[in-house]
């Protein structure tokens, strides 16, 4: 089988998936995606929080990795990486990110596109110190994204900073960012599988929020 026959022969929105009426969404599209979220989460859907951070680099060029979103306000969605990185480089020339997030499960998909600001450091040290011990030890290595020559330099420097916050359980790098995506747009979109799928779009104006639907 061809990879193309292989795709071609995958079922595609194969699950139950929940209603959605968008005449009864909220005002605002956080409280939304907080609904949208809590269901994910008693759904079962393995990591409803993970979510695809989207910037641009240097050249223009896309880029998009994996993250998992910290926290979720009215200020905006939340996440963490350190500023030294590559994401943190092409956030600090252009902060004007695109977060995407898609329960499978549920044939939802949720875009936010807005800009990524820099929390207070004091925000970021407190939560670099309730990150998990491995987590920690990781961001402290300070390399990510490196060119790694050997995977046992790797460990030698992951054993050395583990000795170094065992000694020091307060230790921070003070590259560890928080960012708050303030969004200018967030789209909801509710699969069907006739095709006749739900698109509403919240698009910031100065008045607040308009509410618009999408064609499929």
């Amino acid at each position: 089988m061809t990879p193309r026959e292989m795709l071609r022969a995958l079922p595609v929105l194969a699950h139950q998936m929940p209603s959605f009426d968008p005449a009864a969404a909220p005002a605002e599209p956080a409280a939304l995606f907080a609904d949208w979220l809590g269901e994910a989460v008693a759904a079962g859907v393995d990591e409803p929080h993970a979510m695809t951070l989207s910037t641009v680099d240097a050249d223009g060029a896309p880029d998009a990795r994996v993250l998992i979103l910290k926290d979720l306000d009215a200020a905006g969605w939340h996440f963490a990486t350190t500023s030294t990185s590559a994401k943190g480089r092409q956030l600090a020339a252009n902060p004007r990110v695109a977060l995407s997030f898609h329960w499978r499960e549920q044939g939802r998909q949720v875009r936010v596109r807005g800009t990524a600001r820099p929390a207070d450091p004091a925000v970021s040290r407190q939560d670099f110190l309730a990150r998990p011990e491995g987590s920690r030890i990781a961001t402290l290595a300070g390399r990510q994204s490196a060119v790694l020559a050997d995977r046992a330099e790797l460990d030698r420097e992951l054993a050395d900073i583990r000795a170094r916050l065992a000694a020091d359980p307060g230790l921070v790098t003070e590259a560890h960012t928080v960012y708050t995506v303030v969004p200018v747009s967030v789209e909801f979109w509710q699969a069907d599988r006739d095709r006749r799928h739900v698109r509403l779009r919240y698009r910031r104006t100065d008045g607040g929020w308009e509410r618009e639907l999408l064609w499929p």
